[in-house]
Order: structure tokens, then sequence, then C-alpha cells
């Protein structure tokens, strides 16, 4: 019975020392460690994913009704790196990151709603 006890206290612990946003973040379908800002949800019906062991090209779109390019840009820019991403600065509606041979876009595609397409691909 103690053990139980315990138990359910590290269980509660850990949920009261952890906000449930860090508990709840999701990330784009097709590469597993780009996140998905608050805000924006994925379009199930517009990814593109293919490649082979030398190359790859990942396309996914984020929309949003209630965030900004502004924020998007601020989350990703300060986001990114920390997953090992450069900042490589923003040409027109577009943000580049480079990583390990690949690049990264993102692309301010709409405003109302908020469209925002990643493309990830294998530089050669």
């Amino acid at each position: 019975m103690k053990n139980k006890f315990y138990f359910l206290s590290a269980v509660l612990l850990c949920f009261l020392i952890f906000p449930a946003s860090a508990r709840a973040v999701s990330f784009l379908e097709g590469y597993e460690d780009i996140p998905v800002m608050k805000g924006l949800h994925q379009v199930q019906n517009d990814n593109l994913s293919f490649g082979n062991e030398e190359t790859r090209l990942v396309e996914a779109v984020l929309t949003g009704s209630k965030v900004g390019f502004k924020s998007v840009k601020k989350f990703y820019v300060d986001t990114l790196p920390q997953l090992g991403w450069t900042y490589q600065g923003q040409r027109g509606d577009s943000l580049i990151f480079y990583r390990d041979g690949e690049a990264l876009e993102i692309v301010r595609e709409s405003t109302k709603p908020l469209n925002i397409r990643f493309t990830i691909k294998s530089q050669i």
C-alpha cells in the first residue's frame, strides 16, 4: 500500500512540475523533430515525403487563424537552433535554416488564414 502511495505521489508531482504545454508538444508529421507552434495545426492532405538513404524531401503545411507570421518567425528562430538548425535569414516571406546537409524553408503562403509551408530537402 505504501508503494502505491509513493507511485501516485510521484505521478502527481510530475504533473505539477511539468506544465501541460510542455507535455503536449506536437511535431510535424514526416519530420518528428520540427515542433508545431501552438495555435497552428498541420493540414493532413497537403503533405509530401519521399527520399532514400542519400536524399530526402519533406513538405508539410501548417495553418492557423489566431497567429501571425511575426510570432511564427519568433517561435522558430528561437526554437530551431536548440534542435541543431542554423538560422540563415529571411528572404521575402521565407525563413531559411540549415542543418547537417539539409535546408529547411518556412514560407508564408497566405495571411488569413495563415498558411505556412515547411520544406526540408537535402543539399546535394
